[in-house]
């Protein structure tokens, strides 16, 4: 039997997203009385000239670093998806890591935005939401956004989120004990991250990391590398359907 982390697992399970739809309705998170968590989170990451991107600058770096979910914090969130899907609606399978834990969960990108905002914003960045089985219910958005009046270029955060209410028991008390803490830790060691990434690339002139690919399919971030606890970490597949592994 393969492992279940195994590449023939990975594939198999990317095809079973594409018969899982969304986990939540546009009206709920905005209903009276639902016990959802907004966020936005904003980093800094470096500095430009005034005007458009600069070709090859922070801008262009960064852009590319959020394209291909290279600011993940690899001991957190690792993703899984075929890099010949187009971006606008590319399945990915999340690995959410937490000590010796493993939960396999399904995303869908919704949403590419490519824009220029308020006359001096320069924007781009994509969102995904969260499929039926996630561990969470929600809408995650990442962008890039030059300021042009300034050269400021920052990496924010937006999105909303609550624990999926089929969790079982004991999923359910680890949520509410350990899932936001460790949810806002993940969004600040991403900024942290990226800021890292866009300044050793503009130090160095070198661009977007090496895709890291298993049989055609693509694994992000570039740099994850399989941890002391691999072998023995219990896998979680789909954690709000019940399914352990």
């Amino acid at each position: 039997m393969p492992r279940p982390t195994s590449v023939a697992h990975r594939a198999r399970a990317l095809v079973g997203l594409r018969s899982r739809s969304v986990n939540f309705t546009e009206d709920e998170p905005h209903s009276p009385g639902g016990e959802w968590n907004f966020d936005t989170h904003r980093h800094f990451l470096a500095r430009e000239a005034p005007g458009p991107p600069e070709p090859g600058g922070a801008w262009d770096i960064a852009r590319a670093l959020v394209r291909d979910y290279e600011f993940s914090d690899p001991d957190r969130v690792r993703a899984v998806y075929d890099g010949r899907d187009e971006l606008l609606g590319r399945n990915m399978l999340l690995e959410g890591r937490f000590y010796g834990l493993r939960f396999d969960m399904g995303v869908r990108v919704t949403v590419v935005i490519d824009e220029t905002r308020e006359g001096d914003r320069r924007v781009w960045g994509w969102g995904y939401e969260t499929l039926e089985g996630h561990l969470e219910r929600g809408r995650m958005l990442y962008e890039v956004v030059k300021d042009m009046s300034s050269g400021t270029v920052e990496f924010v955060i937006t999105g909303f989120s609550q624990s999926a209410p089929t969790l079982d028991p004991v999923l359910r008390l680890g949520w509410r004990l350990f899932g936001r803490p460790t949810q806002l830790a993940f969004y600040r060691r991403c900024g942290t991250r990226m800021y890292e990434l866009v300044q050793a690339r503009l130090a160095d002139g070198r661009g977007a990391a090496a895709e890291r690919r298993l049989d055609g399919l693509l694994l992000a971030p570039s740099d994850a590398r399989p941890g002391p606890f691999g072998r023995i970490a219990l896998r979680i597949d789909h954690p709000s359907s019940g399914r352990w592994r």
